[in-house]
């Protein structure tokens, strides 16, 4: 993980041959290139984000399958949920975008 990356609060870790990506308020365009660079590793990208991050994850999976990996990638799996915080009754929504590089 890179400076840049610790910066905007962007973890990148390794679960059995996934690529977990969590996707912040980091600048859309940069997560989109740290995810390009990923895929150039591995074949498969678990892209995360929770609350307000979600639009950025979903704009990073529509720039890698649509602009820059157009014809190359796909999405396999979307999956929504959400989140309640203990006792609290306060509701937090999560997204989890599976990428496949063809």
């Amino acid at each position: 993980m890179d400076e840049t990356s610790e910066q905007y609060g962007q973890e990148q870790t390794n679960k059995s041959e996934d690529a977990i990506i969590n996707i912040g308020n980091e600048p859309v365009m940069q997560s989109a290139v740290d995810v390009l660079s990923r895929l150039g590793k591995d074949t498969q990208v678990m892209l995360r984000a929770r609350g307000n991050s979600i639009p950025n994850a979903v704009a990073v999976a529509n720039i890698i399958t649509e602009k820059m990996l157009k014809g190359n990638s796909k999405v396999q799996k979307i999956t929504l949920d959400t989140e309640s915080a203990a006792g609290i009754g306060k509701m937090t929504s999560t997204i989890e975008i599976v990428l496949n590089k063809i």
